[in-house]
């Protein structure tokens, strides 16, 4: 074997020998130094120093205070991404176990709560439109009529339809709630998807949850419910201050303070009397610190009864100011936007003075004027008093312009004004106040009102 190889190896040998000396000639070899720095023994020059690769100039101060700006945004705007996708990656969590959470726990009840809410809904918005509706047209056929009052009585009672309605929603959404919370599968702690039973602890947390999403559900449904409630209530306010109360159908219109203006009455039987009451509704405009409602006296004492308004205040009296009944509070300083009712009921026998204010005695007086009878043959007005009752004026007409006071003048408008020969018990005093009742249909039998002839001087005027 090795002298079968010893051969080849010889030949190899000899073929690089051949290929070195045929390339040996190419090759040069060079000894001389190549450096540029050399040394030699002459005089050494002096070193030429490069210019750094890297130098750069001085930064100035608005340099840096860039590049710590454009350090500060670039960080900032690092810790934005990073805070939105921590919130992007909490919210898609939030919403996966929301998503969760609903169709795991949504039962019949949410569903039953989101129909009867969405029926509720669509049944009050339609009540609602059809109530406009009708007083668009109710008030388009008064404009034609030349009537701008109408009834009051129809709309007021589509609007306690309104209201009974969302009462009656109110209660339908408690009994839902009811039996919501007492069905089978909220007492037991069943799952709602697969019916199986869950652990005790897990199955009173699971109806803690729904019986809490459920609860916010129907409160925010009765939150809304008692909003339309409200407003509902205040559009019946508002048309109860533009309609007449007590189901009147007229009022007397006292425009402006004038003594010329002023409303005589002349009753159908005598005024001689030791007892009575007289009531009236009343909406001033304004009030003076003695405004007149109601006057009656005769040429010996002009001020035999007086039922007058102050600033904030209701008086009443019997044979002068020496026997005054007076009740604070009543009215607003300045005037009123609202109806007021008022009453003053003497008897002789007991010399008892009393004022009421909205069906309520508000003020009593005793010993007042007792044992006196009232005399007949004396002048009665509405919203003015006459001073000197019956002596001729210089005008020639008696009374007018000498005997009244433009201060004391009513301005506003009056109506339901009766007057009785006997004291009126509370409960009628109170049934006559009721200003969605039909007090101007309790007529008094001394002045009744639409019965009673009553002669407007001035600007006074009848209304509708």
């Amino acid at each position: 074997m090795f002298r079968w190889r010893l051969p080849q190896t010889v030949c190899v040998l000899s073929v690089c020998v051949c290929l070195v000396l045929a390339y040996e000639e190419d090759f040069e070899v060079n000894y001389a130094d190549t450096y540029y720095n050399e040394i030699t023994d002459g005089e050494t020059p002096e070193p030429t120093p490069s210019p750094a690769p890297c130098n750069s100039p001085d930064l100035t101060k608005w340099d840096k205070i860039f590049s710590m700006l454009e350090n500060s945004q670039m960080r900032e705007n690092m810790l934005l991404q990073y805070a939105d996708d921590i919130i992007k990656v909490e919210m898609g969590s939030l919403r996966g176990e929301m998503l969760r959470f609903v169709a795991q726990y949504g039962g019949t009840c949410g569903v039953a709560v989101e129909t009867a809410g969405r029926r509720m809904a669509l049944q009050l918005e339609g009540r609602l439109r059809e109530t406009l509706e009708r007083l668009k047209s109710r008030d388009h056929t008064f404009a034609a009529a030349g009537n701008s009052v109408g009834n009051s009585n129809h709309l007021e009672a589509m609007l306690q339809q309104l209201l009974s309605a969302a009462q009656t929603q109110t209660s339908r959404l408690a009994k839902l709630e009811t039996s919501c919370f007492s069905s089978p599968g909220a007492g037991m702690g069943m799952n709602s998807k697969t019916g199986s039973q869950l652990p005790e602890g897990e199955g009173a947390r699971l109806r803690e949850q729904e019986v809490t999403s459920q609860e916010v559900a129907l409160d925010g449904v009765l939150a809304v419910l008692q909003e339309t409630r409200v407003q509902l209530g205040e559009v019946l306010r508002s048309l109860r201050q533009r309609y007449l109360p007590a189901g009147c159908e007229m009022a007397l219109l006292f425009p402006m303070r004038s003594r010329r203006i002023y409303t005589s009455v002349i009753p159908d039987v005598p005024l001689s009397v030791s007892s009575f009451t007289v009531c009236m509704w009343v909406k001033p405009t304004t009030v003076s610190n003695k405004t007149v409602l109601f006057s009656y006296g005769n040429r010996r004492n002009p001020y035999e009864i007086q039922l007058l308004l102050g600033q904030t205040s209701a008086l009443f009296t019997i044979g002068g100011e020496a026997h005054l009944v007076e009740a604070q509070g009543v009215v607003n300083p300045g005037g009123t936007s609202e109806w007021i009712h008022l009453c003053g009921a003497w008897s002789s026998e007991q010399g008892l003075a009393s004022l009421w204010a909205a069906g309520k005695k508000v003020a009593s007086t005793p010993g007042v004027a007792e044992g006196h009878v009232l005399p007949d043959g004396g002048s009665l007005q509405l919203g003015q008093e006459r001073n000197g009752c019956c002596s001729p004026s210089p005008s020639g007409v008696a009374g007018f312009e000498g005997g009244f006071d433009a201060k004391m003048a009513f301005t506003g408008k009056m109506t339901g004004v009766n007057m009785w020969d006997r004291v009126l018990s509370e409960e009628e005093i109170s049934q006559v106040a009721l200003q969605e009742g039909q007090g101007c249909k309790q007529r008094g039998n001394m002045v009744a009102w639409g019965v009673t002839e009553m002669v407007p001087h001035g600007g006074a005027q009848f209304i509708n």
